[in-house]
C-alpha cells in the first residue's frame, strides 16, 4: 500500500518529565493541516535509541513524510541522528558540508569533537538551505530532522512545507442547541449515506457556551461538504441550529 501523509516523532524527555511544554507537536499539526497533508500520528518518546528507532520505524511504515523534533545538538542526549540511521538500516557519516559550515563558524576555525557532532548525518541525508540561519535542514529519504528549540521548529518546518504539496481540506462547522443523543440518528444516515465525508461531533459541557454540540464536516471538495451540512440540518428540529461557519 503507498505510503501517504505524514508522521511526527517528538523527542525528549524533558517533554515527558513536564520540564517543557512541547509546542512543537502542536504547530506541526496546524501547520499540516493549514497545508493539506494529513497527519497520521504524534508520538512523544524519551531521548533513547531504542525508543526512537521504534518510534521512527513505525512513522515510516504509515506515512509518506516523517518529521522528528529534538535530539540533533552536540550534547550526549542527542541521539536522533544515530536513532533514525538505525532504523533506516544506514551507517551515520560525517558530511563534508556541515564540516565546513561548523568550521567557518568557529574562532579561528577550531571546533570541539563535540561541536563537530553538528555534522554527523545518516548516509544519504541531504541539506537543505534555510533562509535567515546558517544550520541547514537535515533530510534523508523524507524522514526531517528538525530541531527541539520552538522558533528553530517553526523556521526550518516553513523551509520543508514549501517543498512539499497537499490539498487543504473544506471544513464547515454547526453549532447546535441540542445534545448528541438528541441528534445521533441524524448523524447516522448522512455519514451511513455519504461514507467519504468526514463529519464529526464535539459536546460543549461549558453551561457559559451558546451551543451543545460542535459539528464538523469535511471533504477535499466544496460540493459534497455543502451537501452533508444540508441534509443535516434538514433532519434537525426546527431553531436547533445556533449557528454555522
Amino acid at each position: 500500500m503507498e505510503r501517504t501523509g505524514a508522521a511526527a516523532v517528538i523527542i525528549g524527555n524533558e517533554v515527558l518529565t513536564a520540564k517543557v511544554q512541547d509546542l512543537n507537536g502542536p504547530h506541526l499539526i496546524k501547520r499540516l493541516r493549514e497545508v493539506g497533508i494529513p497527519l497520521h500520528s504524534v508520538e512523544i518518546v524519551l531521548d533513547d535509541v531504542d525508543a526512537i528507532v521504534s518510534a521512527v520505524a513505525r512513522a515510516r511504515q504509515k506515512a509518506r513524510y516523517v518529521f522528528t523534533s529534538g535530539g540533533i545538538g552536540p550534547t550526549h542526549d542527542d541521539v536522533t541522528v544515530r536513532a533514525v540511521a538505525l532504523a533506516m538500516g544506514r551507517p551515520v557519516v560525517r558530511l563534508p558540508e556541515m564540516v565546513e559550515l561548523i568550521t567557518a563558524r568557529a574562532p579561528e576555525g577550531k571546533v570541539s569533537p563535540e561541536g563537530m557532532r553538528l555534522a554527523d548525518a545518516p548516509e544519504g541525508a541531504v541539506l537543505l538551505p534555510q533562509a535567515g540561519s546558517w544550520f541547514p535542514v537535515l533530510m534523508v529519504d523524507d524522514v526531517y530532522l528538525l530541531p527541539g528549540v520552538p522558533q528553530l521548529f517553526r523556521m526550518q518546518l516553513e523551509t520543508v512545507l514549501a517543498r512539499l504539496s497537499g490539498k487543504p481540506v473544506v471544513l464547515r462547522c454547526l453549532y447546535l442547541r441540542l445534545g448528541e443523543s438528541e441528534i445521533a440518528a441524524v448523524l447516522d444516515r448522512v455519514a451511513l449515506d455519504m461514507p467519504h465525508v468526514a463529519i464529526g461531533s464535539y459536546p460543549e459541557f461549558d453551561p457559559g457556551k451558546d451551543y451543545r454540540v460542535k459539528i464538523t464536516v469535511e471533504f477535499a471538495e466544496a460540493g459534497p461538504v455543502d451537501e452533508a451540512l444540508e441534509r443535516i440540518v434538514r433532519g434537525l428540529p426546527e431553531g436547533a441550529v445556533v449557528r454555522r461557519e
